[in-house]
This record gives structure tokens, C-alpha cells and sequence, in this order.
């Protein structure tokens, strides 16, 4: 499963690559038939990498003609302003460092940076905080602040 899922991510950010204006949209039952798989195949990859978190945004529509756009977010002033606005109130610590990678890999981090941001938020430094909603919620008002940071860094 893990082979399939990374085949079908590589072909997606080909496509991407190969874009004019970084948009895809394609045929989500196109790309399942593609592939060989179900639907909800092409939705976990969705979902697990193509998040705003990795610098992507996707619409889907479903049904008989249904399709996803995935867009591939360039701007990077955009980005983090859009991170900045629409960062859930609560965050696990998987979706953290998904987001810090894809900040090292755009260079808003330094490699250290990124290291003190991921030990920062981790769950051995929220240990204290007993109620993992909570824990999730003050890792997001963190990771808010180190976004505005960025802005501020930018400015």
C-alpha cells in the first residue's frame, strides 16, 4: 500500500511540476482507474500529502463527474499568511513537523531553526500538559506565534 500511495503522490507532483500555473485538476475516478484502486486511495493520498501543511490546497468535488484540484500554493508571502489564518486550534504533533519540513524545505528555516521548532512543540516538551486536546491546542498557539514571527522576519 505504502508503494502504491508514494507512485501515485510522485505522479501527481509531476503533473504539478508540468503545470503552467501550479493547478492540477484531474478526474479523481480518472486517476483511481490509473492506478488500479479505489477512490479512497486517491482521497488518502489527498489527505495525507497534499496539505496546506506540505504547501498545497485542494478542492474536491464528488460524484459521478467529480475532480480535485490541487493547488500548488507559490507565493510564499501567501503561504504564510494563509497558514497564519486558517491554522487549526488544535495540532498533533505529526501535522507540526509535516508543516516545519515543508518551511525547511521553502527556507523560512534554517536547519536549526527547524530542529528548535520541532523540539518546541514536541510532546516530550508539552509532556506536562496531561489532556492531549490541550497539548494539541497550546502546540497550535505556538506554532501560530512562530508563523508571525516569519511574517515579521520578512517585513
Amino acid at each position: 500500500m505504502a508503494g502504491l500511495t508514494s507512485e501515485i503522490e510522485r505522479f501527481l507532483k509531476m503533473m504539478l511540476e508540468d503545470s503552467v500555473d501550479g493547478m492540477l485538476e484531474i478526474g479523481r475516478n480518472d486517476l483511481a482507474t490509473r492506478f488500479d484502486c479505489a477512490p479512497s486511495q486517491i482521497n488518502y493520498v489527498l489527505s495525507t500529502r497534499f496539505t496546506p501543511y506540505n504547501g498545497y490546497l485542494i478542492e474536491s468535488k464528488r460524484g459521478g463527474n467529480g475532480f480535485i484540484k490541487i493547488i500548488s500554493v507559490v507565493d510564499e508571502d501567501s503561504y504564510i499568511s494563509y497558514l497564519t489564518k486558517n491554522l487549526k486550534k488544535s495540532m498533533s504533533q505529526n501535522n507540526a513537523e509535516s508543516l516545519f519540513k515543508d518551511l525547511l524545505r521553502r527556507e523560512y528555516f534554517t536547519e536549526n531553526e527547524y530542529l528548535m521548532a520541532r523540539y518546541a512543540t514536541s510532546d516530550r516538551a508539552l509532556s506536562k500538559i496531561s489532556e492531549v486536546k490541550d497539548r494539541n491546542a497550546v502546540r497550535s498557539d505556538i506554532i501560530r506565534n512562530i508563523l508571525l514571527s516569519l511574517m515579521a522576519r520578512s517585513n
